[in-house]
């Protein structure tokens, strides 16, 4: 009986423990589409500042992926906001997205990369 309460405890013990370690992938469209209907998110470059200057989704801010670290981080604070990620390709943005969500962010959805998104883009050449 012993060994079961300990089991059970340190099963209760390693669950209570976890990180959340998934977050919502969506197309640009899609992103698109579920920003049109949310208040209150923020959109996220995780690529390289020159990057960011050759060209961005308007509002975007530049948080490169290199940069996160456990930490906090200028422009995303709140671990409950939802934030939409984006690169070149989708691959930075999949890898930000997994130490966030590692890190306790409760609404990360990685859109993928930029030439996905439908809208406008601003700066840049």
């Amino acid at each position: 009986m012993k060994k079961i309460i300990l089991l059970l405890f340190g099963l209760f013990l390693f669950i209570g423990c976890a990180k959340p370690t998934s977050f919502q992938k969506m197309s640009g469209k899609e992103a698109q589409e579920t920003m049109a209907q949310l208040e209150d998110y923020v959109i996220v470059d995780v690529r390289r500042k020159d990057e960011y200057e050759s060209g961005h989704i308007p509002n975007a801010i530049l948080v490169p992926n290199e940069s996160i670290q456990e930490g906090n981080y200028a422009g995303l604070e709140d671990k409950e906001k939802t934030y939409f990620l984006y690169c070149r390709s989708g691959n930075r943005s999949n890898q930000a997205a997994t130490k966030l969500t590692n890190e306790g962010y409760t609404n990360i959805i990685d859109m993928g990369g930029i030439g996905d998104w439908p809208g406008e883009i601003e700066g840049g050449n």
